[in-house]
């Protein structure tokens, strides 16, 4: 970051953090980026160090003969499935034992005849037509993430994500909004109040300890156009809002949406909250999806193993070092099964593991009773139009609600076709806990009725089928992601960071982006780092 003038370092981190406050971190970053402090483009690309494939030869540069060794990899996750596949490259026996009946862990793509049984005894089965579908786990890839990588080495085809749409909507109920508000709308009054209230301050001399004359007049500058200010550098709306018209041919220059509200409207609102999403590392555009699914990544994954390789319902029941090796117990077809391998590395959701048996000591078990399942849930919601496109223009992104479905996502795929299918809730924690109590029917039925609210009764009756996903309730996994105080390196985790004996650990909670699969790969690809250096080195 540029570093300020002498004398001047602690007058501009208060003035940012008013401005934060005042207008979100949208306005702050724009602020930031006039006055020459918004972060670097070095910054933003900073990188994990290499990743180096382990490969046959390695074996024969070290100058060994014989077999690589034999790996049972627990999970059939993203970390799981990296395992197998890099370790594979250098001729290691992995075999993978996955609880559930399908690989991909939390990346999970419902199409129209799937079924689950979730663990309150609710069977559903999806009646989404040919070419629906719904990702009830992860729904987007950053284009920085090292899963964009894997897609272009096992072949899968991308298409764009639209995470951000100005023609999306905003709805804040217990704010006292009564209609909805699209993006656009809402950024163009928060930022232009925000530049209204900075440009008062900078002639008021409020900022006079913490700008130069050049630095006041060069935000004035920018907040006049940042903010669509007039001459007297005062917000009274713009051409951002939208239109009720749209400009067309000779004769129609377009109607300007009316009725600017007043500045205290519009912070009263809590519009403002939603705009440092599009910030963030991990969400900013452009962003990616699999075509036709997410779960394309753990299928090729799986290809590129091999299936018989990986063994799917296969619940692990025990793991057990001994002095050379690891046995590993499992049921498989109601039958008890062990593998006796030379290594393990264990994938599966640490809560999970807390309740396998095992002889890994006292000090794993408390670190793995220490990361805690957040909860996260979806309802996919099909409907014979495609009613946000025709009547509401919006093609891709998210509504943002303080209602508890908290998102709903528009489909990034099948624009201009018949039917469509969008994500009516994407929740957490409370809301996910409340929607978790309920049957899948009055899942939908509270969704609908919520979502009526923002589109009207189209979102009723036009509704085909709905299919709803919590993972609190789906067995072997029983969370969508960690909470893990301190993060992945604090030293309540570190008995996880590390071999125990000849068992290791891997997953995206061992990462700084739990919740992604590029932390999953991230983790999977340290401990096959780990683990092949030991062999070599034995």
């Amino acid at each position: 970051m540029a570093e300020p003038q002498a004398g001047t370092g602690t007058s501009r981190r208060g003035f940012l953090r008013s401005v934060g406050v005042t207008g979100g971190a949208g306005a702050m970053f724009a602020t930031m980026g006039a006055l020459g402090l918004a972060p670097t483009a070095a910054y933003a690309a900073e990188k994990e160090p290499p990743f180096r494939a382990p490969r046959s030869g390695d074996f024969h540069l070290q100058g060994r003969h014989g077999k690589p060794a034999k790996v049972a990899v627990i999970g059939g996750g993203i970390a799981g499935l990296t395992t197998a596949y890099e370790l594979g490259k250098a001729g290691y026996d992995c075999t993978v034992l996955e609880a559930r009946d399908r690989v991909g862990g939390r990346n999970f793509t419902v199409r129209g005849g799937d079924t689950t049984v979730d663990l309150a005894g609710h069977r559903q089965t999806a009646k989404f037509s040919d070419g629906q579908y719904m990702n009830c786990g992860p729904g987007r890839l950053a284009q920085w993430m090292v899963t964009l990588d894997y897609c272009r080495e096992l072949g899968v085809d991308v298409e764009v994500f639209t995470n951000s749409n100005a023609s999306a909507l905003i709805y804040n109920e217990n704010s006292g909004m009564t209609a909805p508000v699209q993006y656009r709308t809402a950024k163009a009054d928060v930022y232009g109040y925000v530049s209204e209230l900075l440009a008062k301050a900078t002639d008021s001399g409020a900022l006079d300890a913490a700008l130069t004359a050049d630095d006041k007049e060069r935000l004035r500058t920018f907040l006049k156009s940042y903010g669509s200010l007039g001459a007297d550098y005062k917000y009274t709306g713009t051409e951002h809002r939208g239109f009720t018209v749209d400009p067309g041919a000779t004769g129609t220059p377009g109607e300007e949406l009316g009725g600017v509200p007043s500045l205290s409207d519009v912070f009263a609102s809590n519009v403002g909250r939603y705009f440092s999403f599009e910030f963030g590392y991990d969400q900013a555009m452009l962003m990616f999806q699999p075509v036709g699914g997410m779960d394309a990544i753990p299928k090729a994954f799986a290809r590129a193993i091999g299936h018989d390789r990986i063994r799917t319902g296969a619940p692990v029941t025990d793991v057990r070092n001994t002095s050379d090796g690891v046995v590993v117990t499992y049921r498989q077809n109601g039958r008890t099964r062990t593998m006796v391998a030379d290594y393990c590395v264990a994938t599966l959701a640490p809560h999970i593991l807390a309740k396998t048996s095992h002889n890994l000591g006292s000090a794993v078990q408390t670190a793995l009773e220490a990361v805690r399942p957040s909860q996260a849930s979806k309802i996919g919601l099909e409907y014979r139009s495609r009613w946000w496109e025709t009547d509401f223009k919006i093609f891709g992104g998210i509504t943002e609600t303080d209602l508890d479905l908290a998102h709903i996502w528009y489909p990034s795929y099948g624009h201009l076709g018949e039917r469509g299918l969008l994500i009516g809730y994407y929740n957490t924690g409370t809301a996910s806990e409340t929607y978790s109590a309920l049957t899948p029917a009055e899942r939908q039925a509270r969704a609908v009725a919520q979502g009526v609210k923002i589109h009207g009764e189209k979102y009723r009756t036009e509704l085909a089928a709905a299919f709803s996903h919590q993972w609190k309730l789906t067995p072997y996994l029983e969370g969508a992601w960690h909470s893990m105080p301190g993060g992945p390196d604090a030293p309540a985790y570190a008995p996880l960071n590390q071999a125990q004996g000849h068992v290791y650990f891997a997953g995206d909670y061992l990462s700084y982006l739990d919740a992604w699969q590029h932390g999953a790969i991230a983790s999977a690809r340290k401990v096959v780092t780990e683990l092949h250096a030991r062999v070599l080195a034995s």
